[in-house]
């Protein structure tokens, strides 16, 4: 037996990164299957499947879900779902090499490479110093979060006010967007206070650790100003957020039929969580008009920042592709965003991320509507929303097929390895075959 294991463990140490990556990630959704699966979990009988797919929506903190958990599951079932999607959001292996940084003050070049094929993050970066501030972070502010939380949902009259601040904090920063609330944040969409608190821990997980890290750098002055992909990501962030914002509360029926002062509130939250990639709602997005759902599909396509815990194909791509448009209309040889060049394989990463993500949304479009009897438009968001990790449903998850729940489980999973490295771990034998040789941006 114990040759047999050695026999295992080697077999796993000769893949490459990313195929170690999706083994990990397929490791944790089992185990949490396996708990979800057992009868203390349940509060009411839940089919195998079921429980499989929330186990795959909370490891890749995608946050769609058959049922509603906060009624599904027992306290242990939720805790497990806690669990899943600290581990998923943190990355896989993160935590372990967290303790064992701190044990030895040594990272194996073998955790270093699965720890940036977790984030994306290319060679170059003390991946060691990085590790220890993400769980840092991580923790710091979902400790912060929940205290924040805590005194908003007691006087809202929520039951057990202390777990529900917990999980709801780092759902939230792990832009997992599962809710223990059946209609999400639905109820509370005139308390702009735990609106804009949730909106908050969203954004820090989306942004990034790499904009984390940099802007701890700058406020302890151990570097001047923000890296180059911290510029672009906030940037992006900020740009988007803004002009989507403003179109929501002018052009979103359901928006402005609330009162004037929780419009922006609103109209806001939304506009984070597809952005973000969280997925909790304060408005009923069954309900949004057409041309805003448009403008959520362009959000949700490109998600979060890269290097942080939301999904997507990432900010820094959305802005080299407007960068690459720009300057073929100017019939320029050079990319430049920011000022700075962009170098080839970063704008071949991009456009074969763009184009790979079309390729997998219109495989899985066919698909659900072979297998689906929804509209267009619902199976064009719920595949989105699988994809880049969103949580957001136009209602189809709950009434999905039995082989519309093995497509959409597929899609998270992929979502959540990342569009490009999935690619690549289909195409490539050698894990040399992907690192990049230049650290420019974070795709």
């Amino acid at each position: 037996m114990t040759r047999w294991w050695r026999l295992a463990l080697a077999a796993i140490g000769c893949l490459n990164p990313i195929h170690a990556l999706a083994l990990g990630y397929g490791f944790y959704i089992l185990v949490g299957f396996a708990v979800l699966s057992l009868p203390w979990s349940q509060s009411m009988p839940v089919a195998w499947l079921d429980r499989l797919f929330m186990a795959v929506s909370s490891v890749t903190t995608t946050g769609l879900a058959i049922h509603d958990p906060g009624s599904t599951y027992t306290f242990l079932g939720e805790f497990a779902l806690l669990a899943m999607i600290q581990a998923g959001g943190l990355g896989y292996l993160t935590l372990g090499t967290f303790v064992a940084v701190a044990l030895s003050d040594r990272m194996s070049a073998r955790r270093s490479a699965i720890a940036r094929a977790a984030f994306g993050f290319p060679e170059g970066i003390d991946m060691k110093r990085l590790i220890k501030q993400i769980v840092i972070f991580a923790f710091s502010i979902e400790t912060l979060g929940a205290a924040l939380l805590y005194p908003q949902f007691a006087a809202a009259g929520v039951d057990n006010p202390i777990w529900m601040a917990i999980f709801h904090s780092v759902s939230a920063f792990c832009t997992a967007g599962v809710s223990l609330f059946a209609t999400s944040f639905e109820q509370f969409n005139q308390n702009p206070a735990m609106l804009m608190t949730i909106a908050a821990l969203s954004w820090a997980g989306a942004l990034g650790f790499l904009v984390l890290s940099d802007a701890f750098d700058v406020i302890s002055g151990k570097r001047r100003e923000l890296g180059f992909t911290s510029r672009v990501a906030l940037l992006v962030t900020a740009v988007y957020t803004v002009v989507c914002t403003l179109i929501l509360m002018m052009a979103e029926p359901s928006i402005r039929a609330l009162a004037p002062q929780d419009q922006v509130w609103n109209a806001l939250f939304t506009v984070v969580a597809a952005g973000t990639t969280v997925g909790f709602n304060s408005v009923s997005v069954s309900a949004l008009a057409p041309a805003i759902i448009v403008i959520l599909y362009l959000i949700m396509v490109f998600g979060a920042s890269p290097g942080g815990t939301g999904g997507g194909l990432k900010s820094s791509t959305f802005a080299i592709m407007v960068a690459l448009v720009i300057s073929t209309l100017r019939r320029r040889s050079r990319v430049t965003l920011l000022g700075l060049e962009i170098l080839p394989d970063k704008i071949q990463q991009a456009t074969a991320s763009v184009a790979f993500y079309c390729l997998l949304i219109g495989g899985a479009i066919f698909l659900l509507l072979l297998t689906e009897t929804a509209p267009f438009e619902h199976v064009l968001f719920e595949a989105i929303s699988a994809l880049s990790g969103i949580g957001m449903s136009m209602g189809l998850t709950s009434a999905l097929s039995e082989a519309g729940t093995w497509i959409v489980i597929a899609l998270m999973f992929i979502g959540r390895i990342g569009i490009l490295a999935f690619g690549i771990a289909i195409a490539s034998r050698d894990a040399r075959d992907h690192d990049p040789e230049d650290a420019d941006v974070v795709l």
